[in-house]
């Protein structure tokens, strides 16, 4: 049989015959101690799986992304109803959540896309498969954030350029709102005064951590005051005051220890507690560099500033180094893809030949008057009455199906291909006093009767009951009930 190969995909997964298939993203594959293959994946949502009180943020989250577009062709508010439809079958909803599935209920791959403002979203209707994404979900606090990792793409992130002054022409900015210079390259001083000057702020540096008590705690050693010493916040510090004191090293070599004793300089990873340290190693394993949920989750006390600024310090330690070795270790020991053979076993919900009757018109057949019609004889979806294979789809007291192309649709992408009732869309064709199920509807379109539904019964009366009723007629005065008025 013919085996596709999946590493870290995008995939389909199925937990059950009759509903949509699951969309995951593989993060690792992982062998159990009997030999089964388990797949760690990242859980994606569909909008049929959240509350219709998110699906409206998320709707208002959309219209407002529209707002912005300032290409009319990318814009989807033109699209035709059908097309429109379609298109929330393509959105999904990133999560945080993991969980581990067995390879074998994989059923293909797909592709999932952060939406931004360039693309199309017709787009993702032209291809098989792709779905997008633009807002993240919380199944635990039943929320919807929108996606830190956002593409800056478009107009609106454009740097604005000014045009060349003209000879004589005055620069009517703030300059004080400016960047200004911090170093002089072109200074009287050489290299080798310069990289004196360093050496004797490292010493400064090393002394003012002996006379601070908290610094002495955290470095006991001179070894580890000397390496906190040459940080490159020591260093910045020296270059400044050489600036300032415009390269006067006498000058310069006095700013560094002022009247008050010698200037300490401490950048993040010096200020950082060794428990701090623990808390942002274990909330960057699980978010990533999900700075702002880093902040609210592990370090509420801390500013986003002061987590970016330790993050790209402590990938300069050793600490880091360590970590990504052991973890290049552990995804060596890892599978790095894994062969599952295609999956063709027939679905539970397929229609026999024989179980399938004749359609009609609209989903109805041609039967004997005071019968029940038999219900969903046209697929449910393009109304067809005609496929080479039909699925039941839905309750089983509706008899509904679908025909083997909805069905897949069904089954990829969570939805019918046209619009229907209940959605608050056109019906279909020949269904103008039909639900979506084909059940009637009253007056007022109310499907409440496609959710419930009434069996139908036949009473039979024996001949001695109407000879009886003949002869006690006189007896038996059927009289009719008259509603008592309130008074």
């Amino acid at each position: 049989s013919v085996c596709w190969l999946y590493r870290v995909d995008y995939v389909y997964f199925e937990n059950s015959s009759s509903n949509p298939l699951l969309i995951r993203r593989i993060e690792e594959l992982n062998k159990t101690a009997n030999g089964n293959v388990e797949a760690k994946v990242v859980c994606f949502y569909r909008r049929r799986d959240i509350s219709s009180t998110l699906i409206a943020l998320a709707d208002k989250h959309a219209r407002e992304l529209e707002e912005e577009m300032e290409n009319p062709e990318l814009n989807p508010v033109d699209l035709p109803e059908k097309q429109k439809h379609q298109l929330r079958h393509r959105e999904l909803f990133l999560s945080r959540q993991l969980e581990s599935l067995p390879a074998t209920h994989i059923r293909g791959k797909c592709c999932v896309t952060l939406l931004n403002e360039t693309e199309a979203l017709k787009s993702y209707l032209d291809r098989e498969d792709a779905f997008f994404y633009s807002l993240v979900y919380d199944p635990q606090q039943k929320t919807l954030l929108a996606d830190k990792g956002e593409i800056r793409v478009g107009n609106k992130y454009q740097a604005d350029i000014t045009d060349f002054l003209k000879e004589g022409e005055e620069d009517g900015r703030d300059l004080a709102e400016l960047e200004e210079r911090v170093w002089d390259p072109s200074s009287p001083l050489t290299e080798k005064q310069i990289d004196q000057f360093l050496v004797v702020a490292r010493s400064v540096g090393t002394f003012a951590r002996a006379l601070d008590c908290s610094s002495s705690v955290r470095q006991p050693s001179l070894h580890m005051s000397a390496a906190a010493a040459s940080r490159d916040i020591t260093l910045f510090h020296a270059m400044d005051s050489l600036d300032k004191t415009r390269y006067d090293m006498t000058r310069a070599i006095a700013a560094l220890v002022p009247q008050g004793g010698p200037v300490l300089c401490r950048d993040e990873m010096e200020e950082w507690s060794a428990s701090e340290a623990n808390l942002f190693e274990e909330a960057l394993e699980k978010y990533g560099k999900d700075f702002t949920d880093i902040q609210q989750d592990f370090l509420p006390w801390k500013s986003l500033t002061s987590i970016i600024e330790y993050y790209y310090m402590w990938k300069t330690t050793d600490r880091y180094v360590q970590q990504k070795r052991l973890k290049a270790a552990e995804a060596e020991s890892k599978l790095k893809q894994v062969y599952i053979p295609n999956y063709n076993k027939p679905n539970p919900n397929q229609l026999s030949v024989n179980s399938v009757k004749p359609g009609g018109v609209g989903g109805l057949v041609n039967v004997p008057p005071g019968q029940t019609p038999g219900l969903g004889r046209a697929c449910e979806s393009c109304y067809t009455t005609s496929s080479y294979q039909w699925y039941s789809w839905g309750p089983p007291n509706m008899q509904c199906r679908l025909c083997a192309s909805c069905w897949t649709y069904w089954k990829k992408y969570g939805g019918l291909k046209m619009p229907t009732r209940l959605e608050g869309e056109r019906p279909g064709p020949n269904r103008n006093n039909m639900s979506p199920h084909s059940v009637p509807m009253r007056h007022g379109g109310s499907p409440k009767f496609a959710v419930k539904t009434k069996q139908a019964f036949y009473l039979q009366t024996t001949q001695v009951t109407r000879a009886a009723r003949r002869v006690c007629q006189d007896i038996i005065r059927p009289r009719s009930v008259t509603p008592i008025c309130s008074l």
